[in-house]
């Protein structure tokens, strides 16, 4: 039987003894293994970034998914070298989101200030003087420091409600009574000239009792165009019907020409509109309302929806407790509402406002 023997190598080529040559080298030589390796790789394309998968997504965005490349087919001859390791530095190219457009804001114009421009008429103050009013420029009274007092009580709740947001209702005060001949005209008057005299206000006093207007005859100054005419009129702004005074800082507002139908204007959508008008823009002034006696007409108890504070004049020598408390439940619409004293002529106290500057009457 035959058996194959290894082939011996010719004769003529030297022994890897004599010539060192190992045998690696002797494979490589006697195959030609340089001319099946792999071609060796641009300059070109080493040098281009090698791009990733972006770390900065869009929040909300899921990741994306990028598929496998399918794996080249194995070498069928000799196996591929390994191949080489780039030690150069990563170059991250983050992904470029496009910025989201910012909100367009509208500038919205505010309200312009309802500017009275009126013609300004002078108060007689020797009619004030025999009316027992506050005279503006006079010499300080008993009449004026008790005023004084109620002013700033006002004037604090006032600024006390506008903090809590009440808004322009918080600029506005009622002043009523239970019945005709208790003191809410003469109550109204002084204060409109006592908050009159602050330096940072102004006020506007608006003759709201439209059966028995009052207000003008007390100051002395021209009838005219008032309240219930802008109420029952929309052409006519409220605005253009105040009359201005020589008195710095006291305006007055008529009532206006009286209709039969003063309370259902009152409850009327437009009554609203009219109203917020008189202070619209003008945050330092103050709008106080001579209204019908609460227990006498039903305008009283419409108008204290659109204030802040009412006050309750009361007569010490006339007023009853049961009128009384009809008349504060039907202002029951105003949050605030206040009692005033009138024609006390006892004090417990013994004060005497206006003797420490020389009045003694």
């Amino acid at each position: 039987m035959e058996q194959s023997k290894i082939p011996v190598p010719p004769h003529d080529e030297p022994a890897s003894e004599s010539t060192g040559e190992t045998l690696i080298e002797r494979v490589v030589r006697n195959h030609d293994l340089v001319r099946i390796s792999p071609p060796p790789i641009p300059d070109e394309l080493l040098k281009a970034p090698r791009k990733r998968t972006a770390r900065y997504r869009r929040e909300g965005a899921e990741p994306a998914v990028a598929e496998a490349a399918p794996a080249p087919a194995p070498a069928a001859t000799a196996p591929q070298p390994a191949p080489a390791v780039d030690d150069r530095p990563e170059v991250v190219i983050p992904e470029v989101i496009s910025a989201v457009p910012a909100p367009v804001v509208r500038n919205v114009p505010a309200k312009l200030a309802a500017a009275f421009k009126g013609e300004r008429h002078p108060v007689n103050r020797q009619h004030l003087r025999e009316q027992g009013l506050i005279v503006p420029e006079g010499s300080v009274t008993a009449l004026l420091e008790e005023f004084r007092i109620i002013k700033r009580t006002l004037l604090l709740q006032a600024a006390e409600l506008s903090q809590q947001g009440m808004g322009a209702e918080a600029q506005r005060v009622l002043i009523c009574s239970p019945h005709p001949g208790e003191g809410k005209t003469y109550t109204a008057v002084n204060l409109a000239l006592s908050i009159a005299a602050e330096k940072e206000s102004e006020v506007l006093l608006v003759d709201a009792d439209f059966a028995k207007p009052s207000v003008l005859s007390a100051f002395g100054l021209p009838g005219g165009r008032g309240l219930m005419d802008a109420l029952v009129d929309p052409s006519i702004d409220v605005a253009d019907c105040v009359i201005g005074t020589d008195i710095p800082g006291l305006w007055v507002l008529p009532a206006g020409n009286a209709t039969n139908s003063d309370s259902e204007f009152l409850t009327a959508s437009r009554a609203k509109a009219v109203i917020d008008r008189l202070n619209e823009g003008a945050p330092n002034r103050f709008v106080i309302f001579d209204s019908p006696p609460a227990l006498a007409a039903s305008p009283a108890a419409e108008l204290a929806k659109f204030v802040g504070q009412s006050v309750v004049v009361v007569r010490a020598d006339r007023t009853g407790q049961g009128a009384l408390e009809d008349a504060v439940s039907l202002l029951s619409a105003c949050p605030n509402v206040q009692l005033l004293l009138n024609a006390v002529q006892f004090s417990p106290s013994g004060r005497r406002f206006g003797t420490y500057y020389g009045y003694g009457g």
